[in-house]
């Protein structure tokens, strides 16, 4: 049964998006609908699809950036779809992380048959329980924080950098740490960006009530979460 399984679209050409809508919706599918890589990701971060299908060509980007996008923090399967029938569009677009390519016009019955057999072989999500204190409740499974009645948008990585900060409540974190668990050891970010991103998620915390001393910084070291 697919009732549960939710599919983010992005394409800007209106005829294929609301074909693409009936033949998902037709076979069991929820359907998150946009038109542009900035709709996507923000769709995407706000509540995580199963998998996704991209147009190569967006009006404010490219569909191969897009993937690389979603690839900092999400291992959903994500097929490409484009008018392009070049091997190298191809390679580009798997390059930086596509799991297929369909090139346009495609069969309904071929598109369904490769999203059933990549969504086969994604792994299964890891459920976890709520987190809650006396500041946060974040449910990882919807991406959901909130600080009392206040919910709290973040983006994929301000909510990994909760994430660590939550998974090791009162545990000073260093800098390495925190790269290796929100950046996943990315040798391209320094100490100054892990500076800049905890300014960020103070601020959206701060907002909703949340005092920026929860967040300690221990100078030359790194943070410690205190909800206490």
């Amino acid at each position: 049964m697919n009732a549960a399984r939710r599919v983010l679209v992005c394409d800007d050409e209106l005829q294929i998006l609301r074909a693409l809508k009936v033949v998902l919706r037709d076979a069991g599918f929820e359907v998150a609908a946009v038109a542009t890589a900035k709709e996507a990701l923000d769709a995407a971060a706000v509540r995580p699809p199963d998998a996704a299908i991209i147009d190569l060509m967006l009006p404010d980007g490219s569909g191969v950036d897009l993937c690389r996008r979603l690839r900092e923090w999400t291992s959903m399967p994500i097929i490409v779809l484009s008018a392009v029938g070049e091997e190298a569009a191809k390679v580009e677009a798997l390059e930086a992380g596509a799991d297929d390519y369909v090139t346009k016009p495609f069969g309904r019955q071929e598109l369904l048959a490769r999203v059933e057999s990549l969504l086969r072989r994604a792994p299964t999500p890891e459920v976890r329980d709520a987190y809650r204190d006396r500041l946060l409740e974040v449910d990882f499974s919807q991406r959901r924080v909130r600080a009392g009645d206040e919910q709290i948008e973040l983006t994929p990585l301000e909510f990994r950098l909760l994430t660590a900060f939550v998974d090791n409540p009162g545990q000073l974190l260093a800098h390495d740490q925190l790269l290796e668990l929100a950046w996943g050891g990315d040798r391209g970010t320094s100490r100054d960006q892990v500076k800049l991103y905890v300014g960020y998620l103070r601020r959206k915390l701060a907002a909703a009530g949340v005092p920026p001393a929860a967040i300690e910084t221990v100078r030359g070291f790194g943070y410690r979460y205190s909800p206490n």
